[in-house]
């Protein structure tokens, strides 16, 4: 029974699975980060609509760690399918709350440095403001510290490693 990866793959035009299938990791990895953005975007706006109004880089930093915890999980089982170890999840953590610090930086540059919040400007541009620096900007930024760092130090597969140079026997003189 082919996987689901393999039938979504079969719906794609056949001039774009090679592609798809060389890149398929970084596909996978974009795959689970989309899905991870739209519940970083449903939980921050949830917080910054209730209980966090008045506090919008702690509502974002709660939605991002809330959206890395899946990622974790998703990115481990599906787009790096590496073995679960206690160093490659303290490490993804590490990485992660880098990628929470590279995130939230636009958002208080928005917010703190350019002004861009009321009573300065009106409550629209506020949120466009916020929704632009947090959600787009710093999520971008984010992913792509996070895509290098989980590719170099995270899920780091033995099998991709090169191998150490192998000595070469000593050729012995046929006589």
């Amino acid at each position: 029974m082919p996987s689901p990866t393999q039938r979504a793959l079969a719906r794609v035009p056949a001039r774009l699975r090679p592609v798809l299938v060389k890149h398929r990791k970084l596909v996978k990895f974009l795959l689970v980060g989309s899905t991870c953005f739209v519940l970083t975007v449903v939980v921050n706006l949830s917080l910054k609509l209730t209980v966090l109004q008045h506090k919008p880089v702690v509502a974002l930093t709660v939605a991002t760690v809330i959206a890395t915890a899946v990622s974790y999980v998703l990115n481990r089982q599906w787009s790096f399918r590496a073995n679960g170890k206690q160093r490659e999840a303290v490490l993804f953590f590490v990485v992660s709350a880098v990628a929470v610090l590279v995130n939230d930086v636009p958002l208080i540059v928005s917010r703190y440095v350019l002004d861009l919040r009321r009573p300065d400007v009106s409550a629209f541009t506020q949120e466009a403001a916020d929704f632009l620096s947090g959600m787009v900007v710093g999520t971008l930024l984010a992913m792509v510290f996070r895509y290098w760092a989980m590719q170099r130090w995270v899920f780091v597969n033995l099998a991709e490693t090169p191998a150490a140079p192998q000595e070469r026997p000593a050729r012995v003189p046929q006589a």
